[in-house]
């Protein structure tokens, strides 16, 4: 089993700290202008992004979804353009649109980028924000509705008229004259007693995010069982943030340095907005970091794995911390444990995917677990 390595597009605006790129009061809509050194998620800062995570060997890039950052469908088309073989890891919310034609849109994405298209199921676990987009189903509907999704999905995928009779959608003779070649694989996340079944029948990889060893090797035994009740095999994939360096007093310096920017007033406040979600995964990231401590021992939850960055943001909150060779040690233990798909980020996320890029993946590349990729540009002279 290969070790996949991906990184991250920060469509939302980017930076050197850990603080929100958005004013937490009104859930991300407002700028936050306060905060120094942010970067917006400018078409030209992206390419660079992107051109670096290809030349430095990693597969694909995670976009975000959501009413905070740019559209990942059209952010990762135009990117295509400035890429050669790096592939797109496009996060979406199933019911806002119709799964024919996000069936049709996968296709053409597919034909458009020569067969660069992931698929990355998100179902919202955030009422607030899906009222933004005019869905008001409560959690646990939400799931049964991406089931049906990518029920319809694939079966229009199928190159059929595709007939489907649910809860939530009525499919007559859905169809995508040419089906997506190849098809996109599926990743989806989901902690909660609902999104297990839909994983199970419907990931092609399951995604969590960065918990201890000991609670991911729960999940993957909670998935891996459900799926074989169904007669299929899901893999597995993990989203970390990343602080490597040449030595660990390195990279623990700068985690310091990203816990110095922040205080009690901007903690309490993201703390008080994350509290609100019904997300059973950003539940488990809100209960790793010692209810909002500053305590760099408190915020090492596992050997290396670091729990500061959920102090203020949502989503992802830990990172793997220490030097090169320390890192590439987690990785190759959550390997272990059945991961196969590593979607990494840091910040700020270009130079950081160097420090990755540069350090730890020869370190994996050496053991084995990464086949290093060519690099795509004609040789120079």
């Amino acid at each position: 089993m290969t070790v996949h390595l991906h990184w991250f597009l920060p469509t939302g605006g980017d930076g050197r700290t850990l603080v929100d790129r958005h004013a937490y009061a009104d859930g991300g809509i407002t700028r936050n202008g306060s905060v120094p050194g942010l970067r917006a998620p400018d078409i030209d800062y992206l390419i660079q992004i992107a051109k670096a995570a290809e030349q430095l060997g990693f597969e694909a890039v995670l976009t975000p979804t959501g009413t905070w950052c740019e559209d990942a469908w059209l952010t990762t088309v135009a990117l295509a353009q400035h890429t050669e073989r790096l592939k797109f890891l496009v996060a979406f919310r199933p019911g806002l649109i119709s799964p024919v034609l996000a069936a049709q849109m996968a296709a053409t994405y597919q034909r458009i980028t020569r067969g660069r298209l992931l698929l990355n199921v998100v179902t919202g676990g955030d009422s607030a924000e899906q009222r933004r987009f005019g869905d008001r189903l409560d959690h646990d509907r939400r799931y049964a509705r991406t089931a049906e999704f990518l029920s319809v999905v694939r079966g229009v995928w199928s190159g059929r008229p595709y007939d489907f009779d649910g809860r939530h959608f009525r499919i007559d003779g859905g169809l995508t004259a040419l089906p997506p070649d190849p098809l996109p694989e599926v990743f989806f996340g989901g902690s909660s007693a609902a999104a297990g079944p839909v994983a199970a029948e419907h990931a092609d990889v399951y995604l969590t995010w960065g918990e201890p060893p000991w609670q991911v090797k729960e999940k993957i035994d909670w998935i891996r069982r459900l799926a074989e009740e169904r007669g299929r095999t899901v893999r597995f994939g993990i989203r970390l943030h990343t602080v490597s360096r040449d030595s660990a007093r390195e990279a623990w310096a700068t985690a310091d340095r990203l816990l110095a920017d922040l205080d009690d007033g901007t903690i309490a406040s993201a703390q008080e907005l994350l509290g609100r979600t019904e997300s059973v995964g950003q539940q488990r990231m809100l209960a790793l970091h010692g209810r909002g401590s500053l305590d760099r021992d408190e915020l090492e939850i596992s050997p290396n794995l670091w729990a500061g960055v959920g102090l203020v943001r949502g989503g992802a909150g830990t990172a793997l911390v220490g030097s090169h060779i320390d890192v590439a040690d987690r990785i190759e233990e959550y390997h272990a444990l059945g991961v196969e798909h590593f979607v990494l980020s840091g910040y700020p996320h270009l130079e950081e995917a160097y420090w990755f890029g540069e350090g730890v993946t020869p370190e994996l590349v050496a053991r084995g677990l990464v086949t290093r990729r060519e690099d795509p540009r004609p040789p120079q002279g």
